[in-house]
């Protein structure tokens, strides 16, 4: 069993857990990620690893409460357990020799972008951070992305924080004022990732984003996590989960994910139903 050492509501919707795991916080790397069951008959949850102590052991994962699974992990407290914590799972993103670099991330994507922004932080990099969310309440891990950039840029959908728009508008305005990058990285809501590729593809600028499919066992034997990249079937666990974002099939990976939603609804009504049953 994995002890949860520390816990924190990053908003409304988003948890981050520090979880007892040593032996992953000793080898992951970023980019990489973990499956994790709150209980013995929990789903399986593939969450991208989000920071490490190795001074604790503990991991760190950030989560978005969206069904029945991810109810019952924010239903945990400090000094509870885990069933399974498995990882480090996936390939690392790939960090040396660049030496500037936009990461543009969306929602609770920024938790899987901030390790990649910090990571090249810490090798010299010059990072320009890009972070999006719908509105000022759901703004995540801020303090934490301007002190792992050159230049932080913050955009809102309703303008209730920092600039009005979709992170494509700052990208945009910077690559039509001649800003060059070895690379840009994108992490967040999959139509988001599809738009900053058709921004930075005329300026043939490196573009790479972090997917993250239906995924069961992240062994690469199940074959729900497969997206298609450049005509080929990959699968994100054990192929990525980063790819070249200008060969991504985004629309059939949208399609994909749509699959289960009346299955998660269900599952997150059951989940209500169980909870007010027991604080009865």
């Amino acid at each position: 069993m994995y002890q949860i050492l520390k816990r924190q509501e990053l908003n409304p919707t988003v948890t981050r857990l520090e979880i007892y795991a040593p032996l992953v916080a000793k080898k992951a790397q970023a980019g990489q990620f973990v499956i994790i069951r709150a209980d013995e008959r929990g789903e399986r949850i593939p969450l991208t690893i989000a920071g490490c102590d190795l001074s604790t052991g503990g991991v760190s994962i950030i989560f978005q409460i969206v069904g029945g699974a991810t109810m019952a992990l924010n239903e945990k407290r400090e000094g509870d357990c885990v069933a399974d914590f498995v990882g480090p799972l996936g390939m690392p993103t790939k960090l040396d020799g660049l030496k500037k670099v936009a990461v543009v991330g969306g929602g609770v994507g920024c938790a899987i972008a901030l390790p990649v922004a910090k990571r090249l932080h810490e090798l010299g990099c010059e990072v320009t951070s890009i972070v999006g969310f719908r509105n000022r309440d759901l703004v995540i891990l801020e303090e934490e992305f301007r002190a792992a950039s050159s230049r932080f840029l913050m955009m809102t959908d309703d303008g209730s924080y920092g600039e009005k728009g979709n992170v494509c508008i700052p990208l945009a305005r910077l690559l039509e004022a001649g800003e060059t990058f070895d690379e840009v990285i994108t992490i967040g809501p999959l139509v988001m990732m599809k738009f900053v590729a058709k921004t930075t593809k005329p300026y043939a600028i490196k573009t790479v984003a972090s997917m993250n499919p239906i995924m069961i066992d992240g062994t690469g034997m199940c074959g729900c996590c497969r997206v298609t990249v450049g005509g080929e079937m990959k699968f994100a666990c054990v192929d990525g989960p980063d790819f070249d974002a200008h060969l991504i099939d985004f629309d059939e990976a949208m399609k994909r994910g749509k699959t289960y939603e009346s299955f998660e609804a269900q599952a997150r009504e059951k989940h209500c139903n169980l909870y007010k049953k027991e604080v009865r």
